[in-house]
């Protein structure tokens, strides 16, 4: 049962690293095509938008994906009556957004978001069709699968994305990459998952996971208020233009994190309900995974920090050179971030989402205050005040590990600074070593050698255990336990 649950969970590690990998590989190409055509306005009138994608999005998932993960054994009547749940929320909340379009637009001084933003939200009832589809496939963590449906997906809606925006359609291209790539992840799970939605309606499992998901649901929603409230601040006192230079560096950092954080959250709640009732071997794998963030967290995040001045201008052009120091700040807060992930699971998998809800709160509360305070300052008092306070706030995630499983702080210590640390030193070496160097393609090609080179030379040296295991999956040995 251990090495099946080893070998289920290397696995997929690897297929979300796969995934993710690829995905912001193809997110990059497609990024830099569209920033190359469109401006910081476009940027600007979609992503002054996303807040309320992302509350919606969460209201109609009212957090039964991750309720129906954390069964057991659930049945076709548990999927079928999240289904249900799903769209007809879904559906009432596209009527109320639709009405409030013209209130939107006039928020924001820009009147071309009540037609923009009747489009963008068409998106809400196609997603919440494959729902209840795409938590079957992350409760048998089929990996594989999720890989090639957001692949395809990306690869399709960023091409069209691409197409309209070379043929002058601005702001247009980047609604219509939103609502092909969410047609195309619903058609695939539809394909790959064998099972159906009835048309037996019967609501009653929904009636008994709503107290463990409505606290996720609560949860979600102060997350989307904590990702999207700079935008939103930025939206309405600053021009749409800062917005725009924002939402390209946070960009830019989001997808280095997301490929961090997206690949442990496939597999940390499934992992983490399997070993729940064991609390030994509970703080084992925790750690474990906790060692494989760091091992890819920093170097990932701290190296995008490095070459980010001559990324920005050799991809997208100078005309982006405002979203460099933001994007740098970014880094630092963002390479923190994945760790939240695991604490958060681990809290979902003992069933605590009261704890997962509290913590988050928490959190928006705080950051909101950090806005009220320093808007007046500028963007970058904000954004370095935001770093700072996620760095900070592990600290405070950290209580919900001891609580639950008995992880000490020596342990996050033990797990973490190492990695940092050589991290940092790679990353200084890294700079010092190349900063005569005025070529900007030939350093941006040397930073990123020299970084990987360092980096996993100090690893080797140190005998990482997490690097070892890595590699020895890859390469089909056998893991010691």
């Amino acid at each position: 049962m251990a090495d099946n649950l080893k070998e289920r969970t290397a696995k997929g590690l690897l297929w979300g690293t796969i995934n993710n990998g690829t995905a912001q590989v193809l997110n990059l190409v497609i990024g830099i095509f569209l920033a190359r055509k469109l401006d910081a306005t476009d940027y600007g009138i979609v992503g002054v938008l996303a807040i309320f994608g992302a509350i919606a999005s969460s209201l109609q998932n009212c957090g039964l994906a991750p309720a129906l993960i954390n069964i057991k054994t659930p049945t076709h009547k548990d999927y079928n009556a999240v289904f249900w749940m799903n769209l007809s929320i879904s559906m009432g909340l596209y009527v109320i957004l639709f009405l409030s379009a013209p209130l939107i637009a006039a928020f924001f001084h820009q009147p071309c978001l009540v037609s923009v933003s009747r489009y963008m939200f068409l998106g809400l009832p196609i997603q919440a069709l494959s729902i209840a589809s795409g938590a079957y496939l992350m409760k048998n963590m089929m990996n594989r699968e999720i890989a090639i449906i957001g692949i395809v997906s990306l690869a399709l809606s960023g091409a069209v994305g691409i197409l309209m925006a070379y043929q002058g359609f601005s702001y247009w291209s980047l609604v219509a990459q939103q609502l092909i790539n969410v047609t195309c992840i619903t058609l695939g799970r539809f394909y790959y998952v064998p099972w159906m939605p009835s048309l037996h309606i019967d609501l009653t499992p929904v009636k008994q996971m709503l107290g463990f998901s409505v606290k996720l649901m609560i949860t979600s929603i102060v997350n989307a208020l904590n990702f999207h409230v700079l935008t939103f601040v930025f939206g309405r006192f600053l021009p749409i233009q800062a917005v725009g230079y924002y939402a390209q560096a946070n960009k830019w950092n989001n997808m280095a994190k997301t490929t961090i954080s997206d690949a442990i959250g496939q597999v940390a709640q499934t992992v983490m309900v399997s070993v729940s009732d064991e609390r030994d071997r509970d703080i084992r794998v925790f750690r474990k995974l906790m060692r494989f963030t760091a091992f890819l967290s920093f170097p990932a995040l701290l190296g995008l920090a490095l070459v980010s001045r001559e990324f920005i201008i050799l991809t997208i052009g100078e005309k982006w050179m405002d979203s460099i120091l933001l994007l740098q700040i970014l880094c630092i807060g963002g390479a923190f971030l994945p760790f939240y992930t695991l604490y958060q699971n681990l809290a979902i998998s003992h069933g605590r989402s009261d704890i997962y809800m509290w913590y988050n709160i928490g959190q928006i509360v705080i950051q909101l205050a950090i806005v009220l305070l320093l808007y007046k300052l500028g963007i970058v008092a904000i954004v370095c005040a935001s770093s700072a306070f996620i760095v900070l706030w592990l600290v405070a995630w950290h209580l919900v590990g001891y609580q639950l499983i008995g992880l000490r702080f020596t342990h996050l210590l033990m797990d973490t600074l190492p990695f940092l640390f050589v991290a940092l030193a790679v990353m200084a070496a890294t700079y010092v070593i190349t900063m005569r160097i005025e070529n900007l393609a030939l350093l941006l090609a040397l930073r990123i050698l020299i970084a990987a080179v360092l980096y996993v030379g100090a690893m080797k040296l140190l005998q990482a255990k997490v690097m070892e295991e890595t590699l020895q999956f890859l390469f089909k040995k056998k893991v010691s336990k």
